[in-house]
């Protein structure tokens, strides 16, 4: 219950911020906008139905997650190319491609892309919520693929992406707040390496022991508890997460800094960095909720460890 109040929450929050975005936007896009907005949607539309047919043959649903990471590489360069090339466009491109190759990278290192295209090692959510009895029936299921894993993902993915589109034609020169917007794009991205890198080690040397057909409670700390609980991860339950939100809210601060935001806040383009937002909210409860299931102790490290903030908290 408090799950789904929380939800709520946020959907009239977002919904709210939304609204005042389109309201406090007067300006209507231009034909350069217009132009490239059909580009992204053609590309946008493309993979929509790429990641449900092939999802639905294959029987693997992971097609979003390996496009992911290249869709906001290609969006970005699209936009920069069509503004002109301009040193905020490019900067932000930059940085969304540093962005897109190091989830690439490490998306691959799981086996998620191969030679066979449509093949690979499926995300580990998409089998969790197979099993469960809402979705267990295939037509319900194949609506859950086509309306969510397909269409939403792909739409938020595009929707991320376009304060680039809103500030393409902007003439105001790169300022104070676009260096401020840049450092917080490098730094929320480092905390994604980080703790990409933190997480790969302590999984390795976890099924290093496992591999050797030794059971988690013979294994030695930390790796007998089956969650990583050093490094970013022994001050924050989910940096990475962190990192990932960070870095493209940040991007949204490019159009305070472009002078398009009415009021120096507010445009329609902010409402991609909040649903993202609000997915994480339920992506981190998912996944919390396989992790107190499988590990005897997660318990007690949500009761220690914040999830975002860099400090304990007292346990309860």
């Amino acid at each position: 219950m408090k799950y789904k109040i929380s939800m709520i929450i946020w959907l009239i929050i977002i919904a709210t911020l939304g609204t005042l975005g389109f309201v406090f936007t007067s300006q209507p896009l231009s034909n350069l906008q217009l132009e490239t907005l059909k580009i992204l949607g053609i590309i946008c539309g493309a993979s929509v139905l790429y990641c449900f047919v092939v999802g639905e043959i294959s029987r693997n649903n992971s097609q979003m997650d390996k496009l992911w990471s290249i869709l906001p590489i290609a969006y970005a360069w699209v936009i920069a190319g069509m503004g002109g090339m301009k040193p905020r466009l490019i900067i932000i491109a930059v940085l969304v491609s540093l962005w897109g190759i190091r989830l690439t990278y490490n998306f691959a290192k799981k086996g998620a892309y191969s030679i066979k295209f449509w093949s690979g090692e499926e995300d580990y959510r998409w089998i969790y919520l197979r099993k469960q009895k809402v979705l267990s029936n295939k037509f319900v299921w194949c609506l859950f693929d086509l309306l969510f894993i397909s269409l939403i993902q792909n739409a938020l993915v595009l929707g991320i992406t376009l304060p680039g589109l809103a500030i393409m034609e902007s003439e105001v020169s790169f300022g104070i707040v676009d260096i401020i917007a840049t450092i917080l794009m490098v730094v929320f991205l480092f905390i994604e390496i980080i703790a990409d890198y933190q997480q790969n080690k302590f999984q390795v040397k976890k099924y290093e022991y496992l591999n050797k057909g030794m059971k988690l409670n013979e294994i030695p700390e930390p790796y007998c508890r089956g969650f990583n609980i050093k490094g970013l991860w022994g001050v924050m339950r989910h940096p990475n997460y962190l990192g990932e939100q960070g870095f493209w809210i940040s991007l949204y601060l490019f159009v305070i800094g472009a002078g398009v935001a009415n009021y120096g806040v507010f445009n329609w383009s902010m409402i991609g960095s909040m649903v993202l937002v609000m997915i994480f909210i339920g992506s981190s409860r998912m996944a919390e909720s396989i992790s107190v299931k499988k590990y005897s102790e997660y318990k007690d490290y949500q009761n220690i460890v914040f999830k975002y903030l860099p400090f304990r908290k007292y346990k309860k």
